[in-house]
């Protein structure tokens, strides 16, 4: 059954991550721990544009994708995720993940996409 989630989180990090490397292998663990399946990737680069340095990220699963942007020279540094599926998933796995980063301001939202954008509780 497909129930197309869309969990969108801005959160500002202390430690936020860096290593392209590091990214996909995060990406790669978040899709394993929420139970989907990659399709394709995880792929990672680090941006060296001026005002917008950092790693960015996606993988591609079989009910859609995650997708990561880090600014690691803003202050604080800002980490943005997005989780799309149109499999269930429990969100608090995500917010779980990445603590890791030391998250001291997290925003979300969780949407139903299938029914109007309807906003959902977590």
């Amino acid at each position: 059954m497909l129930v197309h989630k869309h969990l969108i989180i801005r959160a500002e990090v202390e430690e936020p991550p860096k290593l392209p490397a590091f990214v996909v292998e995060w990406l790669r663990q978040t899709v394993e721990a929420i139970g989907m399946k990659i399709l394709s990737g995880p792929y990672s680069e680090y941006v060296e544009v001026e005002g917008n340095e950092g790693a960015t990220g996606v993988v591609i699963i079989e009910t859609s994708h995650l997708a990561i942007h880090v600014w690691d020279k803003q202050d604080p540094p800002l980490l943005q995720l997005d989780v799309y599926t149109c499999g269930d998933f429990d969100p608090q796995i995500i917010f779980d993940r990445i603590q890791e980063f030391k998250p001291v301001k997290i925003e979300h939202k969780y949407l139903d996409r299938e029914h109007n954008l309807t906003e959902l509780e977590i």
